[in-house]
C-alpha cells in the first residue's frame, strides 16, 4: 500500500507524460503486463511500462508511480494522467460502489450469528432473501436486540452501552457488504453454467459443439469449485462472531485481502458475464460462438497445459472437416 499522504492521483514529472495526457494505462488484454496506450496518427502504441523507464530514464518519482500504477490496474479497468489511485493501494478501502442492499444483507447476517451466538444454535442462515425478509420480521429485531446488549457486555461495553456495539457491526457489515455483492457477482456465474448445461440438450446433434460444451462445463466446475471454496473459507474464519468483533481491526485487514483476491478475480469474468446476461438458451449461430468464447476464457485458466493444446488441436481439426463438408470434399481422416 502507497503512503496515502504522498501519492494519491497519477502524475509525472517527465514531460512525455503531459504531451500524451490521453494515454491511458491498463494490463495488456493477452499477457497481462501494464502497459501505457498512446495514439501515434491512425495507430495505437502500447508502451511497457519497463520499455518507458528504460528509454526515457525516468527519475525515483516516475518510476515508483509506475510501479503504483502496476499495483493499481489490478482493481481498475484503466487509469490515465490526473485520476485518483485505486483506494485498494492508498487506503485500503474498496474504489467500487456498493448498494445499500448489500450493506442490509451484511447487517443482517451479523444480526443473525450473534442471535445464533445468543440461542447457541449452529444453523447459519446465509441466503440473501430469506435475511431480507428476516431484517423486518418484530420477533427476530426483539432477539437481535437482546444479542447486541449480551454481547456489548462481554466486549466490556456494557449490556446498557448498545450504541457502541452498533458501532462495531456497522464496521463489520461494511467490509462484508463488499463480500456479499461479490457473491452476487459469482452468482451470475453459476448462471452462465445452468445455460451452458442447457444448451447441451439443444445442441446433441452438433457433434463439434457438444465436443466444446462438455469441455466448457468441465471448465466452468473447476471455476465454481474454487469460488465456492474461497467464499467458504472466508465464512468460516468470520463464522465465530464475538471472535470477530473482539479482534476487529486484524478482521477488517482480513476480509479486504479476500474481498481483493475475490475482486481481481471476478473482474476477469466481467465481459463474459454480461455478454452471457443477453444468451437466450436457443440453438443460433449467435451463441455457438458465445460458448467457443467461454472456452476459450476458461481454457488456459483452468485446463492443463497438455490438456489445452490436444482440445485446440481437436477444434481445429473439427472445424476443418466442417469446413471440407461445406465444400462436399469430405476427407477421413
Amino acid at each position: 500500500m502507497v503512503d496515502a499522504g504522498q501519492i494519491t492521483t497519477v502524475n509525472f514529472d517527465h514531460p512525455f507524460f503531459k504531451r500524451m495526457a490521453d494515454g491511458m494505462f491498463h494490463l495488456h488484454q493477452r499477457t497481462g503486463e501494464p502497459v501505457m496506450a498512446v495514439q501515434i496518427a491512425n495507430n495505437e502504441a502500447l508502451l511497457p511500462f519497463a520499455g518507458l523507464k528504460r528509454e526515457f530514464a525516468l527519475g525515483e518519482n516516475d518510476c515508483n508511480m509506475l510501479d503504483c500504477l502496476a499495483e493499481g490496474l489490478k482493481y481498475v479497468s484503466g487509469l490515465r494522467v490526473g485520476d485518483p489511485l485505486p483506494k485498494e493501494i492508498v487506503t485500503g478501502e474498496a474504489t467500487w460502489e456498493l448498494s445499500k442492499r448489500h450493506v442490509v444483507i451484511a447487517h443482517q447476517r451479523i444480526s443473525m450469528q450473534l442471535v445464533n451466538w445468543l440461542t447457541g444454535v449452529d444453523d447459519l442462515i446465509t441466503d440473501p432473501e430469506a435475511l431480507m425478509q428476516l431484517a423486518e420480521d418484530p420477533a427476530t429485531k426483539k432477539k437481535v436486540n437482546e444479542a447486541f446488549g449480551e454481547a456489548a457486555e462481554r466486549l466490556g461495553l456494557g449490556r446498557d452501552n448498545k450504541q457502541e456495539m452498533i458501532k462495531y457491526v456497522e464496521k463489520l457489515s461494511n467490509e462484508l457488504a463488499y463480500i456479499e455483492a461479490l457473491r452476487d457477482k459469482f452468482g451470475h456465474i453459476e448462471e452462465i453454467d445452468h445455460k451452458v448445461r442447457d444448451l447441451r440438450k439443444l445442441y446433441m446433434r452438433e457433434r463439434a459443439v457438444v465436443e466444446t460444451i462438455d469441455q466448457v462445463v468441465k471448465l466452468l466446475a473447476i471455476a465454481i469449485d474454487d469460488f465456492s471454496r474461497r467464499f467458504l473459507e472466508l465464512d468460516a474464519q468470520t463464522g465465530e462472531i464475538l471472535a470477530v468483533l473482539k479482534n476487529l481491526e486484524n478482521q477488517v485487514l482480513f476480509i479486504r485481502q479476500k474481498r481483493d483476491e475475490l475482486h481481481i478475480r471476478l473482474m476477469a469474468w466481467d465481459d463474459l458475464i454480461k455478454e452471457w446476461k443477453g444468451i437466450d438458451v436457443c440453438v443460433s449461430y449467435h451463441v455457438s460462438n458465445s460458448i467457443t468464447r467461454v472456452y476459450q476464457f476458461l481454457a488456459p485458466r483452468f485446463m492443463k497445459v497438455d490438456d489445452w493444446v490436444l482440445m485446440t488441436k481437436l477444434q481445429l481439426r473439427s472445424e476443418k472437416i466442417e469446413e471440407l463438408k461445406k465444400k462436399k470434399r469430405v476427407l477421413v481422416w
